[in-house]
Order: C-alpha cells, then structure tokens, then sequence
C-alpha cells in the first residue's frame, strides 16, 4: 500500500493492446486496473504472471512487473515468485485451456498449498489463440476443428476442482460486468492464500457468444444469482424467486408459492469450512439453476509462505549453525595439505 493515491491510467502500460475487438479480456484488463488502483497497490509491488493464450497477453499490458511465462507453467512461476519475496502481490493471469488442460497440475497443487496467489481464469470455452480447438471446459457435444462431430468428453467446473482441490477461495464474474469483476477482483486481493476468480469470458472470433444465455441483459436476472456472504440467496427481476434445500439438494422456489416464505431462502455463508453447499452451488448450471456470481467460498486458512517462513525462522533459532563457516566446519571435517 502507499500514501499516494493511484489512479487506475498508473497501471497502464505504453504499449498498444493488441486483443481483437469486442474480445472480453479488454474488459477484464480494465477491470484489473481499477482494482490495483482501488486496492492503492505500489505498481512496483504487483507481480503479473500469465502462461500461453490469448489472456496470457495481458503482462504485457500492466505496467508492473510481470512473466510471461511458458504453456500452463504459470502456477509454478507465480508460485515461486511469491514464495522468495511473501511482500510482492502477485497475479495470475490464464486462460480455461492454460490453467486446466497443460497446468492442471500446477493448478490443483497450487490452490492445495493455499499459497497467496489472486488466479484469475479467463474461461471462453475454446482455445483462442490456437484458432478454434475444444478446451477442457467446452460443454459436451461442443463442434469445433479438433471436434467436428461434437466433443463427447464431459468439461471440467473451474469451481468444482478448485473446491475439490481444498481451495478456500472461489468467485464466478463475467467480462462484461464490470463492477462485479471489480468487487470480485478485489476481495481476492484481500484474502490471504490461494484465490480463484473465474471469468466468463467471450471470444468473438472462435465461440462468439458463448456465455450469451446468462449474460443478456433481458434475462440475466432470471438466469444468474448474485451471491452475498450473510444475505438470503435470492434472485429474479421480481427478487421472488431463491434457493432452498429439499432432501440435502439445492432447489429453486418461488416466494408466495407452496408456502414459501423468504425466511425459508438459504443464507449464504461464504466462510463455512463446510464446503458441500459451496460445491453445490458452484456447480449451478442454467436452465435447471441460476448461475452462482461473486464469491461463493472464502475461508481463512495458513497459507503456505508463512508457514515457510515460520518453518526457517524457527529452525534457525534451534540450530547450533548460525553462518556458512560454521555449518563448513560441523561435523566430520578434515583438512586436506
């Protein structure tokens, strides 16, 4: 943090931004920028690191220091950048194919370590740069060049495996809602260890309007719930429609129905350590579900560069070592003439 006051211009990097246009990740770009200057970030103290893709662009556009690194091996950099210097805020940049496909290993394993890394996933549902190819979160019987007849795998839920990952930190915005992303952005920013914010993103040259169906203004309200840790999980145009428990399963209800009444809405509770009902809901998929928005999980645990640096601190104070002359000449030791 600092005394002087910045403005989100500050994060601006000279060079020219170089996405097609009517592309989500200018929105998200801009999204980010107003975040950090919101946040009042040193731009000297942001880390940005991105893998290979079309979002993976975006270091180039900061003006903070950044990697931009290679396929799917972003996690692994921005995991040691945050471990050699715990101080540095470090972003994440990545897209569905480079986080999931390639890096889903250094993905998991990151989230499980809970290091404190702010990971934003730019999920179109296509592999963009490459030109057109299924990723692992296309939906199932998706056409594309590497499938002509449809994909007949079952996609990947960023949620699903962040959660079952242990994650402790999950948000859902889309490109075009840009205070969401800023709110989401932000209180990312703010949780201390491993947080996941994934982004509904569109890609007008490949899988133009993919996330069409739920971020439509005429039918957004009816299609998406916008969730609040401590409010009733209610949606709708009419705010009268919301989600209940029947039989240990999420149901949607209408208010004034079947004896419905908003004190029969769930609550949401963020910060349960529980994390079956953040599943649940993370899983929602329309037309069965609202899609869940904001964040849907966000729970307090150590993270893993305090732990490191406790580790050390304490192992330094027990050891009879204090220098490398010491440790040169502990224990079977000769001199050779």
């Amino acid at each position: 943090m600092s005394n002087t006051q910045y403005k989100f211009t500050d994060f601006k990097s000279e060079l020219n931004v170089r996405w097609c246009p009517g592309c989500g990740d200018h929105a998200i770009l801009n999204s980010v920028q107003k975040s950090m200057a919101e946040l009042n970030y040193k731009p000297e103290d942001v880390v940005v690191v991105s893998g290979i893709g079309c979002s993976s662009r975006f270091t180039y556009y900061m003006n903070t220091y950044g990697f931009h690194t290679i396929h799917g091996r972003a996690s692994a950099i921005a995991s040691g950048v945050k471990s050699a210097n715990p101080k540095l805020n470090v972003w994440q940049i990545t897209g569905d194919g480079d986080a999931l496909a390639i890096g889903g290993n250094h993905f998991i394993h990151t989230v499980r370590r809970n290091i404190d890394l702010n990971m934003i996933v730019f999920n179109n549902q296509i592999y963009g740069l490459t030109k057109g190819q299924y990723s692992p979160t296309s939906s199932h019987g998706f056409v594309s060049k590497t499938s002509p007849f449809g994909t007949i795998e079952p996609p990947f839920r960023p949620g699903e495996l962040t959660l079952g990952a242990r994650g402790n930190f999950f948000a859902r915005a889309i490109d075009r809602d840009l205070k969401l992303c800023q709110e989401v952005f932000k209180e990312a920013a703010n949780h201390k260890g491993s947080s996941v914010v994934e982004v509904l993103q569109n890609c007008v040259i490949y899988n133009d309007n993919t996330h069409n169906m739920i971020a439509d203004k005429n039918h957004k309200a009816d299609r998406t719930i916008k969730l609040e840790h401590g409010k009733p999980m209610i949606f709708g145009k009419e705010r009268d429609k919301g989600l209940i428990l029947d039989n240990m399963n999420l149901k949607v209800a209408k208010i004034g129905e079947n004896g419905v009444t908003e004190k029969d809405i769930l609550v949401h509770d963020a910060k349960s350590n529980n994390n079956a009902l953040h599943l649940m809901l993370a899983n929602m998929e329309y037309p069965e579900f609202p899609v869940a928005m904001g964040v849907i999980r966000s729970v307090d645990a150590p993270t893993y560069e305090k732990q490191m640096e406790d580790q050390i601190e304490s192992v330094q104070s027990q050891s009879k070592v204090k220098n490398f002359y010491q440790l040169a000449k502990d224990g079977d030791v000769w001199e050779v003439k």
